[in-house]
Protein backbone atom coordinates (compact mmCIF):
# COMPACT_ATOMS: atom_id res chain seq x y z
CA UNK A 1 0.00 0.00 0.00
CA UNK A 2 1.16 3.59 -0.60
CA UNK A 3 0.02 6.07 2.06
CA UNK A 4 0.73 9.53 2.66
CA UNK A 5 -0.12 12.26 5.10
CA UNK A 6 0.46 16.04 3.63
CA UNK A 7 0.24 18.84 5.99
CA UNK A 8 -0.88 22.38 4.44
CA UNK A 9 0.47 24.71 6.53
CA UNK A 10 -2.63 27.36 6.31
CA UNK A 11 -5.04 25.56 8.61
CA UNK A 12 -2.57 22.62 9.90
CA UNK A 13 -5.07 20.51 7.50
CA UNK A 14 -3.68 16.76 6.97
CA UNK A 15 -4.29 15.47 3.21
CA UNK A 16 -4.56 11.75 2.68
CA UNK A 17 -3.35 9.76 -0.27
CA UNK A 18 -3.85 6.21 -0.37
CA UNK A 19 -3.14 3.99 -3.28
CA UNK A 20 -2.83 -0.26 -3.64
CA UNK A 21 0.81 -0.36 -4.93
CA UNK A 22 0.23 -3.18 -7.94
CA UNK A 23 -2.46 -1.24 -9.73
CA UNK A 24 -1.40 2.24 -9.18
CA UNK A 25 -5.03 3.22 -8.03
CA UNK A 26 -5.70 5.18 -5.33
CA UNK A 27 -8.00 7.82 -3.44
CA UNK A 28 -7.65 11.10 -1.67
CA UNK A 29 -8.72 12.16 1.28
CA UNK A 30 -9.54 16.14 2.44
CA UNK A 31 -7.63 17.86 -0.29
CA UNK A 32 -6.98 21.37 1.16
CA UNK A 33 -5.31 24.50 0.21
CA UNK A 34 -1.57 24.00 -1.51
CA UNK A 35 -2.43 20.35 -3.85
CA UNK A 36 1.31 20.96 -5.49
CA UNK A 37 2.55 17.97 -3.26
CA UNK A 38 -0.17 15.73 -3.98
CA UNK A 39 0.10 16.37 -7.60
CA UNK A 40 4.04 15.10 -6.75
CA UNK A 41 2.59 12.10 -5.52
CA UNK A 42 0.55 11.51 -8.22
CA UNK A 43 2.74 11.59 -10.96
CA UNK A 44 5.96 10.34 -9.20
CA UNK A 45 4.36 6.78 -8.50
CA UNK A 46 2.12 7.18 -11.70
CA UNK A 47 -1.43 6.61 -10.01
CA UNK A 48 -4.73 6.82 -10.92
CA UNK A 49 -6.88 8.46 -8.73
CA UNK A 50 -10.46 6.91 -8.42
CA UNK A 51 -11.81 8.91 -5.79
CA UNK A 52 -11.71 12.38 -3.92
CA UNK A 53 -13.33 11.27 -0.15
CA UNK A 54 -14.16 13.96 2.33
CA UNK A 55 -14.24 13.06 5.57
CA UNK A 56 -17.04 16.13 6.11
CA UNK A 57 -18.14 19.15 4.29
CA UNK A 58 -16.09 22.08 5.86
CA UNK A 59 -14.32 24.10 2.82
CA UNK A 60 -10.92 23.37 4.32
CA UNK A 61 -11.21 19.53 3.88
CA UNK A 62 -13.22 20.41 0.04
CA UNK A 63 -11.48 23.39 -0.95
CA UNK A 64 -9.07 21.24 -3.86
CA UNK A 65 -12.21 19.14 -4.80
CA UNK A 66 -12.76 20.65 -7.92
CA UNK A 67 -9.40 20.87 -9.32
CA UNK A 68 -7.98 17.45 -8.08
CA UNK A 69 -11.40 16.37 -10.28
CA UNK A 70 -10.77 18.61 -13.05
CA UNK A 71 -7.21 16.97 -13.17
CA UNK A 72 -7.33 13.51 -12.40
CA UNK A 73 -11.48 12.69 -13.32
CA UNK A 74 -11.86 11.82 -9.63
CA UNK A 75 -15.50 11.20 -8.00
CA UNK A 76 -16.44 13.02 -5.20
CA UNK A 77 -17.45 10.69 -2.51
CA UNK A 78 -19.22 12.10 0.57
CA UNK A 79 -21.10 10.83 3.12
CA UNK A 80 -25.14 11.22 1.97
CA UNK A 81 -26.01 14.34 4.55
CA UNK A 82 -22.93 16.58 2.81
CA UNK A 83 -24.53 19.28 1.68
CA UNK A 84 -22.05 19.83 -1.28
CA UNK A 85 -22.15 17.85 -4.71
CA UNK A 86 -21.14 14.57 -4.95
CA UNK A 87 -21.03 11.89 -7.29
CA UNK A 88 -21.36 9.09 -4.64
CA UNK A 89 -22.83 9.13 -1.59
CA UNK A 90 -22.12 6.69 1.13
CA UNK A 91 -23.02 5.67 4.58
CA UNK A 92 -22.59 4.20 7.63
CA UNK A 93 -21.07 0.58 6.93
CA UNK A 94 -20.34 1.14 3.29
CA UNK A 95 -16.99 -0.18 1.62
CA UNK A 96 -14.70 1.75 -0.99
CA UNK A 97 -13.02 -0.15 -3.16
CA UNK A 98 -9.59 0.53 -4.37
CA UNK A 99 -7.49 -2.11 -5.99
CA UNK A 100 -6.63 -4.80 -3.03
CA UNK A 101 -7.85 -1.78 -0.63
CA UNK A 102 -11.03 -2.12 1.82
CA UNK A 103 -11.74 1.46 3.23
CA UNK A 104 -14.58 0.87 5.03
CA UNK A 105 -17.16 4.11 5.64
CA UNK A 106 -17.78 4.55 9.65
CA UNK A 107 -20.04 7.43 10.28
CA UNK A 108 -19.50 9.64 13.32
CA UNK A 109 -21.71 12.99 13.22
CA UNK A 110 -21.17 15.43 15.81
CA UNK A 111 -18.58 17.85 14.48
CA UNK A 112 -21.37 18.04 11.88
CA UNK A 113 -23.99 15.61 10.42
CA UNK A 114 -22.14 14.17 7.53
CA UNK A 115 -18.67 13.62 9.47
CA UNK A 116 -17.15 10.22 8.45
CA UNK A 117 -14.43 8.26 9.54
CA UNK A 118 -12.20 5.90 7.22
CA UNK A 119 -11.14 2.27 8.10
CA UNK A 120 -8.28 0.44 6.55
CA UNK A 121 -5.22 -1.59 6.89
CA UNK A 122 -5.57 -0.98 10.42
CA UNK A 123 -5.36 2.98 9.99
CA UNK A 124 -8.33 5.04 10.70
CA UNK A 125 -8.17 8.78 9.21
CA UNK A 126 -10.45 10.63 11.76
CA UNK A 127 -11.23 14.32 10.00
CA UNK A 128 -12.49 16.05 12.89
CA UNK A 129 -14.27 14.09 14.69
CA UNK A 130 -10.68 12.79 16.71
CA UNK A 131 -7.71 14.67 16.85
CA UNK A 132 -4.48 13.47 18.59
CA UNK A 133 -5.14 14.46 22.79
CA UNK A 134 -8.51 16.32 21.53
CA UNK A 135 -11.70 16.21 19.50
CA UNK A 136 -13.84 18.28 16.77
CA UNK A 137 -15.65 21.23 18.04
CA UNK A 138 -19.07 21.40 18.57
CA UNK A 139 -20.31 24.85 18.49
CA UNK A 140 -20.24 25.76 14.48
CA UNK A 141 -23.51 25.18 12.73
CA UNK A 142 -24.50 21.44 12.78
CA UNK A 143 -22.54 20.74 15.97
CA UNK A 144 -24.31 18.05 18.31
CA UNK A 145 -22.27 17.00 21.32
CA UNK A 146 -24.80 14.66 21.98
CA UNK A 147 -24.29 13.05 18.55
CA UNK A 148 -20.03 13.36 18.93
CA UNK A 149 -20.45 11.20 22.53
CA UNK A 150 -21.74 8.41 20.52
CA UNK A 151 -19.91 8.63 17.84
CA UNK A 152 -16.29 8.79 19.94
CA UNK A 153 -17.91 6.18 22.61
CA UNK A 154 -19.93 4.38 21.19
CA UNK A 155 -18.10 3.72 17.43
CA UNK A 156 -14.23 4.61 17.85
CA UNK A 157 -13.80 3.54 21.04
CA UNK A 158 -15.26 0.23 20.30
CA UNK A 159 -12.03 -0.47 17.77
CA UNK A 160 -8.99 -1.95 18.70
CA UNK A 161 -6.50 -0.21 20.53
CA UNK A 162 -3.52 -0.86 17.96
CA UNK A 163 -5.39 1.33 15.37
CA UNK A 164 -3.43 3.64 14.18
CA UNK A 165 -5.34 7.40 13.90
CA UNK A 166 -4.70 10.16 11.34
CA UNK A 167 -6.47 13.13 11.97
CA UNK A 168 -7.52 16.07 9.81
CA UNK A 169 -5.73 18.85 11.22
CA UNK A 170 -2.10 18.75 13.21
CA UNK A 171 -2.95 20.04 16.46
CA UNK A 172 -1.66 17.49 18.62
CA UNK A 173 2.03 17.33 19.56
CA UNK A 174 2.81 14.43 17.44
CA UNK A 175 0.59 14.07 13.92
CA UNK A 176 -0.44 10.33 14.28
CA UNK A 177 -1.64 8.42 17.11
CA UNK A 178 -3.11 4.96 18.19
CA UNK A 179 -7.22 4.02 19.26
CA UNK A 180 -5.22 2.70 22.66
CA UNK A 181 -3.05 6.21 23.25
CA UNK A 182 -5.95 8.17 23.10
CA UNK A 183 -8.10 6.20 24.97
CA UNK A 184 -5.67 6.60 27.88
CA UNK A 185 -4.24 9.74 27.39
CA UNK A 186 -6.88 12.53 25.51
CA UNK A 187 -8.60 14.22 28.19
CA UNK A 188 -12.00 14.70 25.87
CA UNK A 189 -12.18 10.23 26.07
CA UNK A 190 -12.15 10.08 30.22
CA UNK A 191 -15.21 7.39 30.89
CA UNK A 192 -18.01 10.26 31.14
CA UNK A 193 -21.74 9.65 31.05
CA UNK A 194 -23.56 11.49 27.61
CA UNK A 195 -24.60 14.18 30.02
CA UNK A 196 -21.35 15.04 31.47
CA UNK A 197 -19.61 15.06 28.00
CA UNK A 198 -22.44 17.50 26.89
CA UNK A 199 -21.66 19.34 29.77
CA UNK A 200 -17.82 19.62 29.41
CA UNK A 201 -18.32 20.17 25.72
CA UNK A 202 -20.31 22.96 26.14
Amino acid sequence: MIFFQILSETLKNFTYLIADEKERTGVVVDPSYELDEVFKIINEYSLKIKYIINTHSHVDHTIGNEELKAKTGARIVMHKNAPLDKDVEVDDGDIIIVGDIKIKIIHTPGHTPDSICLLFNNKLLTGDTLFVGNCGRVDLPGGNASELYDSLFNKLLKLDDSIEIYPGHNYGFKPFSTIGYERRYNYVLKPRTKKEFIEFMM
